[in-house]
């Protein structure tokens, strides 16, 4: 099952808005075929290890197969697993997890039963869940998995008052960042951001090279129609990639304009600033599994507020800034009392570089600020 893990892995970033799956076909204590779905649409990764054996001239009669997900058993854009795992005469399943849907969790394991496949789950469950933690969230709920993503110094400081940001944290940390867009559908930040640092918002190698092929939409958030027309993201040969989130009511001067280069949506106004909520509704219709949000602080302050972020990916730079008018990485009003603090769990520190790393789950139910 570790190898299945190992496996799925390689579909990080390609499997959306399907789980990373991997499996491994074991026979006589050898295994002899490896597979793991690559891309949405493709063979899954139950079908990729049948055919491997195949082509090395293996028997799959009476084999064992290893796999971290339950088996799908319906028909989609690919024929389902079960009719295939039994076809192929394999002996026994053993599965991570159960499918998350609450439409289809447990059939294929009932299918395979009925086949006269014996079944066994249970095996490296929390590993297989945790990392298919967007997927998870997303098929139960139908909108994205949200990760907020801040770099700061040790005081908590995304930038000086005048905006200076570049940069807070050393190159290591910038590469984790680099993998955790990587890992996304999405990527959003607000316009206070696209105007102060104009980023490209796109997925680089260390050299700074911009990774070819990626998928990673991009979003800012923009209530009242600011975002410059000669913005990066609006320019550059990813600009089919993004989309202006503009306020409903703003000048539709403004919205022909944007549109002409970028995909605009309007959203819901409430208190001033667009309604997270049913922006983050229709991001998950669109099939958005895994969004990073990453700044500014507003940003950060809205959807903690609003009970929206499921994991925090802080990066803290042993640099101290101080001052109060210093940009905070967490804004808005905050907590009104001990009550109010967010509490997180699952929490894990470690270096990166000369930087700190912390990621946790934001717990839930909690009780919502006014941000």
């Amino acid at each position: 099952m570790r190898r299945a893990l190992v496996l799925a892995r390689r579909g990080e970033g390609r499997t959306s808005p399907n789980p990373m799956v991997g499996a491994v076909l074991v026979s006589n204590g050898r295994i002899i075929g490896e597979g793991w779905h690559r891309k949405a649409g493709g063979p899954h990764a139950e079908i990729e290890a049948i055919e491997e054996a195949r082509r090395g001239g293996h028997s799959t009669a009476g084999s064992i197969l290893v796999v971290t997900l339950e088996p799908c058993c319906t028909q989609g854009r690919t024929p389902p697993c079960t009719q295939a795992i039994v076809d192929a005469g394999i002996q026994a399943v053993v599965a991570a997890t159960a499918d998350p849907n609450p439409n289809h969790s447990g059939r294929g394991f009932q299918i395979l039963r009925a086949g006269g496949v014996r079944v066994e789950t249970g095996v490296l469950s929390e590993a297989s869940n945790q990392m298919n933690e967007s997927f998870n969230h997303w098929i139960v709920r139908r909108t994205p998995f949200v990760v907020l993503k801040l770099a700061m110094t040790l005081d908590g400081r995304l930038a000086t008052a005048s905006g200076q940001s570049k940069w807070i944290t050393g190159e290591t940390a910038r590469r984790e960042g680099m993998r955790l867009r990587k890992s996304a559908d999405a990527i959003l930040v607000g316009v206070n951001t696209l105007i102060a640092d104009d980023p490209s918002l796109t997925i680089r190698t260390s050299s700074g090279r911009i990774v070819a092929g990626s998928s990673l939409r991009r979003f800012v958030l923009d209530t009242r129609g600011r975002t410059p027309l000669d913005a990066a993201v609006l320019n550059d040969d990813l600009a089919r990639q993004t989309t202006v989130v503009l306020g409903l009511g703003t000048s539709r001067e403004i919205v022909r304009r944007l549109s002409e280069k970028v995909t605009v949506w309007e959203a819901p106004v409430m208190g001033g600033k667009i309604d997270l909520k049913s922006l983050v509704a229709r991001m998950g219709g669109d099939g958005i599994t895994r969004l990073i949000v990453e700044g500014g602080g507003e940003v950060a302050a809205s959807f903690l507020g609003q009970g929206l972020v499921q994991r925090v990916a802080f990066f803290y730079a042993p640099k101290i800034l101080g001052a109060a008018k210093a940009l905070p990485g967490v804004g808005g009003a905050g907590a009104s009392g001990a009550s109010e603090l967010l509490k997180l769990s699952q929490v894990r520190w470690r270096r990166a570089g000369e930087d700190l790393f912390l990621t946790a789950r934001v717990e839930e139910p909690h009780v919502h600020w006014n941000s």
